[in-house]
């Protein structure tokens, strides 16, 4: 049995993945402690680990607007954005993330210890205490890599000389970016007796394994990213919160079912919503729409063809779904594509454009904005749902994915990594 220390955020879509390793971890008896936000603390313990909540480092206690670290939605400029995360949880925290992180590994003595990408200053501390640390990836490789456009631009791969260049000039902006908030970091790290790094993101890749919890087969053909990089396949594991579910229809209706699903935390999604509940008026077809919690309370009105819940697990509804509806979270697109179902892609921010853009590459679905119409949406939903080469590609996709997913290489590189660590 192996020590495992999960250091995790409230990410929405980030957490399911992760509880879903230390879930298959604790199968095969290893033993798992989990710190993080309290709003992950129910969902942990019911994978069977046990649990330190953030105390002075950044948190949320609730999944609503009135807790969240950085308002998204109300910034429109990109820059500002970034200045806002980098300061309320990506670089300004550090030191607080890098010091409740070392008192539990000082408690607990793991052997492993699997940090989400923001949470740099667990990377500081894994690396001060000289425990094996897999920087844990919950959606696409974020770090700029030769003959990839650069993630957060929902950009297709580069064609010619000016493609490169601006993949090139977009890397190096987002260096820049990362660099601004170098200085907490290295404060950091300097009051544990470590050495200055050059740039922020020699942090991560720094670490024994960055696990991407994806398929490789999703994502843009490329160069060989760096040798301590390795994809482990789709994560599928549904939310702890997601309720039992009971089809409304009669099990002999044929109408073709589209499942809607937007993000599980606060994006102001409410109005995009309702446009889309409104796109089903006078389709044929059922649509069931999972508001999730981040909407409790509020109400979406739909027309009679359309079931609205506040949630169901996504892999029991997708083997009959014929299209998904979705902000582009990385856990909904990954679901969906395994089971073969094609999407409607409306990205509202953070690395939704990105998996649009990779959706829209392999042929497995149609992008709108976030501010399309019910118009537009309901012209979407009308081709997906009568143009077979949408599922065909999704189907293709399936298969690859499936395949990469026959092994369960994320759990061989974590008792990989936790083999190292019991011989320190």
């Amino acid at each position: 049995m192996s020590r495992f220390l999960f250091a995790m955020w409230e990410g929405g879509g980030t957490v399911p993945p992760e509880l879903g390793i230390a879930r298959r971890l604790i199968a095969r008896s290893h033993n798992v402690h989990v710190i993080g936000d309290p709003t992950i603390e129910p969902a942990a313990r019911l994978v069977g680990a046990s649990f330190t909540a953030w105390h002075d480092a950044p948190h949320v206690t609730s999944l609503g607007p009135e807790d969240v670290l950085v308002r998204d939605w109300e910034i429109r400029n990109p820059f500002k954005l970034f200045s806002a995360m980098r300061d309320a949880l990506l670089c300004g925290p550090t030191g607080l993330f890098a010091r409740e992180t070392l008192a539990v590994i000082e408690t607990g003595q793991p052997d492993v210890i699997a940090a989400d990408m923001v949470l740099i200053g667990a990377m500081i501390a894994a690396e001060k205490a000289r425990v094996p640390q897999a920087v844990l990836i919950p959606n696409l490789y974020p770090l700029p890599s030769k003959g990839r456009p650069m993630i957060g631009t929902g950009a297709m791969p580069a064609r010619g000389p000016l493609g490169r260049l601006r993949d090139a000039a977009m890397a190096g902006i987002m260096r820049r970016l990362f660099d601004s908030g170098l200085h907490p970091v290295n404060e950091a790290r300097r009051s544990l007796g470590l050495p200055p790094l050059d740039h922020t993101f020699d942090q991560p890749a720094r670490a024994d394994r960055m696990l991407v919890l994806s398929p490789e087969a999703f994502d843009f053909p490329g160069p060989p990213l760096p040798s301590n990089v390795a994809y482990v396949g789709a994560q599928l594991d549904d939310p702890a919160w997601a309720e039992p579910w009971n089809s409304p229809w009669r099990s002999d209706d044929s109408r073709p079912l589209v499942l809607v699903g937007f993000s599980s935390t606060f994006q102001n999604q409410l109005a995009l919503l309702q446009r889309v509940a409104q796109a089903f008026v006078g389709l044929p077809v059922r649509g069931l729409i999972t508001a999730g919690p981040a909407l409790a309370g509020q109400t979406v009105q739909a027309p009679d063809n359309v079931a609205v819940v506040a949630s169901a697990p996504h892999a029991e509804v997708m083997p009959h779904a014929s299209v998904v509806v979705t902000h582009c979270g990385h856990g909904t697109v990954l679901k969906a594509l395994s089971h073969g179902v094609p999407l409607l892609c409306l990205p509202m921010g953070r690395d939704q454009v990105d998996n649009a853009a990779r959706i829209v590459w392999h042929g497995a679905g149609i992008r709108l904005k976030g501010s399309a119409t019910t118009a537009a949406i309901k012209s979407a939903l009308q081709q997906l749902v009568s143009n077979s080469r949408y599922r065909d590609a999704a189907r293709a996709l399936a298969k690859r994915i499936r395949k990469e997913n026959s092994r369960d290489c994320a759990i061989e590189e974590m008792e990989r990594l936790a083999a190292v660590g019991r011989r320190l």
